[in-house]
């Protein structure tokens, strides 16, 4: 079987690792460079109680049956490709100012365990900002995204797989009613299915219902002597959150993120989102304003209409599929995007209801 994926991002690379696995033969076609949209831009976090608190059923227990397979993912990757991913499930501490909706949370979900703020305080010295209470959540964990991308590049050619980067797909091309290739400036690649995992700019691609959502973020490092827990928790604040990078020697940086704004496919960085999470992170750990700023980034997530992903068949010429619109959750999904849709494209399995593309209704193939 040929596959031809667009977009070397966290989505293409890990269901093109998968198909190579089951035999097929694959070239992945990114218009830039492999994981360097979405994937090089995220916190890579793998969180579970954040981000899902008022989800439908079929996107938590998504979310959950991913969370269970990423430790074999992570151990397999990091076998296959020799270069370590950072995956630790370190928790996730989430403040808060309304205790008691915090402590009904945490009685109506096992996984969760409430914590006053002398608690929190108890457990988490440098945590003298602005909240009443808390949640510990022990399952949470997170990956550094950036060595994520670099040892799915690395997998994805061990295993044979043909990757062009700065290479953009142009058209996808039809013959006799089914998807057959597609094209590019250079040349046409023929398929027997093309798969369009292209982050936030598969709308430019296909005109499925995908939109860039621009989010900035910066890193923060300590001043020389200040003692810090870079293997600690993800500690999520109010409209914040801030996640500990360690670099293997007791030190590392905070990542603080992240800004929502719909502004096209513009990254432009801005100071007034600098400042904002800065002052943001300084109202739940207020020593951070003596840290030195290490980096200011932007990236763009990939937004559906209903806030789902998009995770199947396109259009009404057979050969199409879609795995875009994961929006906040493209390296939580990341395993089990790879096994849905390596599985549905090899015609073994069926796209979850919630999540097929032919929801919207459209056809826009060429």
């Amino acid at each position: 079987m040929n596959i031809v994926i667009i977009g070397a991002g966290v989505a293409g690379l890990s269901i093109g690792w998968r198909l190579l696995q089951a035999g097929a033969n694959v070239t992945i076609l990114e218009r830039a460079q492999p994981g360097g949209g979405a994937t090089w831009a995220s916190a890579g976090m793998i969180a579970l109680a954040a981000e899902l608190e008022t989800s439908p059923p079929a996107e938590v227990s998504f979310a959950y049956q991913s969370n269970d397979l990423w430790p074999s993912f992570a151990a397999e990757l990091e076998e296959v490709s020799g270069h370590p991913i950072g995956f630790a499930r370190s928790g996730a501490l989430l403040l808060g100012n309304d205790g008691a909706m915090l402590a009904s949370r945490a009685t109506a979900d096992p996984a969760l365990t409430f914590l006053t703020a002398e608690d929190v305080r108890g457990r988490w010295p440098m945590l003298t900002g602005e909240y009443s209470g808390g949640l510990w959540a022990p399952n949470e964990a997170h990956v550094d995204n950036r060595a994520l991308g670099r040892a799915l590049t690395i997998a994805f050619l061990k295993a044979g797989g043909s990757l062009k980067p700065t290479e953009a797909v142009v058209n996808i091309f039809d013959y006799q009613g089914r998807i057959v290739g597609v094209s590019t400036p250079y040349t046409r690649y023929p398929a027997d299915a093309v798969l369009l995992a292209a982050g936030a700019w598969s709308g430019q691609v296909a005109d499925v219902p995908v939109t860039p959502v621009k989010g900035e973020m910066i890193a923060l490092t300590p001043p020389p002597g200040e003692d810090f827990d870079f293997a600690g928790p993800v500690i999520w604040g109010p409209d914040v959150y801030l996640v500990p990078r360690g670099d293997g020697e007791g030190g590392g940086r905070l990542l603080v993120g992240a800004t929502v704004e719909e502004a096209g496919f513009d990254t432009a960085l801005t100071k007034g989102a600098l400042a904002t999470l800065r002052a943001r992170a300084e109202r739940v750990i207020p020593r951070l304003a003596r840290w030195k700023l290490d980096e200011h980034w932007a990236g763009l997530r990939p937004a559906s209409p209903d806030g789902l992903p998009l995770l199947g068949p396109w259009g009404d010429k057979p050969g199409l599929f879609v795995a875009s619109g994961q929006y906040r959750n493209g390296i939580l999904f990341a395993p089990a995007i790879a096994d849905l849709m390596a599985q549905m494209i090899q015609g073994k399995a069926e796209p979850i209801a919630a999540f097929d593309p032919r929801r919207f209704n459209k056809d826009k193939t060429s």
